[in-house]
């Protein structure tokens, strides 16, 4: 059986101390021999960290003793080998680059959509108002090739710092319908769902956890193929195993 723990997690919370929490969290991953990336910036934290189970769960408690991060709840998988070679700890402009300061999600996000909700509206076609949905993918070009929604926006973004503006070009496209745009675990969906409703669009929602907390909490339905990740095991299948690269990245 797998016995190394994957996490990933986000939060997007005002950290002005964010190059002392550095060396904070940097030291605690060295003493639980962990592995993996922990991003920081003013806006927030976003971390991937790998190790056995114990090791993993004492970092997140540590963590959680900080009342800014008291409520983490990471999303979990399981693999054989550490999908990562080092445990980096980073202090960035943003968490996840959009080059749109205007946009503060801990000011207050958009309204988030659980996995469940979404897989039942997919299957009806609607929403529960009775508005068609659709589904619109936030990540960049070569994840969307390994898999997505069913039918899902796809503007074959290359960087996110192009979704603004891909934003702009096709707005109309959009009107009078409920958008529910996703991402790997939540992050870049979350940015882009507030641009979306300061741009006007109405009934917009955000993928709770994104595709990861999807297959963690349906069986999958709705969604074609694997989902990319950014560790060594590179795409993950409906049930968070390791599978198959399907094109060259």
């Amino acid at each position: 059986m797998p016995d190394i723990l994957n996490i990933s997690c986000y939060k997007f919370v005002p950290l002005p101390d964010a190059q002392q929490l550095r060396e904070l969290l940097a030291e605690r991953a060295a003493q639980w021999a962990l592995k993996g990336t922990v991003l920081l910036a003013e806006e927030g934290i976003n971390f991937f960290l790998a190790g056995p189970a114990q090791a993993v769960h004492g970092w997140v408690s540590a963590l959680r003793t900080d009342a800014r991060f008291a409520d983490v709840a990471p999303k979990e998988s399981w693999s054989s080998t550490v999908p990562f070679r080092k445990m980096r700890v980073v202090v960035k402009p943003e968490i996840i680059r959009m080059d749109y300061p205007a946009i503060r999600p801990a000011n207050g996000r958009a309204p988030a959509v659980k996995p469940a909700d979404l897989q039942r509206w997919l299957a009806q076609g609607h929403d529960d108002a009775g508005r068609p949905v659709v589904t619109l993918d936030t990540r960049n070009d070569y994840e969307v090739d390994e898999g997505a929604f069913t039918g899902a926006i796809d503007w074959r973004i290359r960087k996110f710092t192009e979704f603004p503006a891909q934003l702009r070009a096709h707005k109309a496209d959009l009107a009078g319908k409920t958008v529910v745009s996703y991402c790997t675990g939540g992050i870049r969906c979350e940015k882009a769902a507030i641009l979306m409703q300061d741009e006007g669009i109405e009934n917009v929602y955000q993928l709770e956890g994104g595709i990861l907390k999807y297959f963690e909490e349906t069986d999958g339905t709705g969604y074609q193929g694997s989902c990319f990740v950014f560790d060594e095991r590179r795409v993950v299948d409906d049930s968070l195993q390791k599978t198959e690269l399907k094109a060259q990245v």
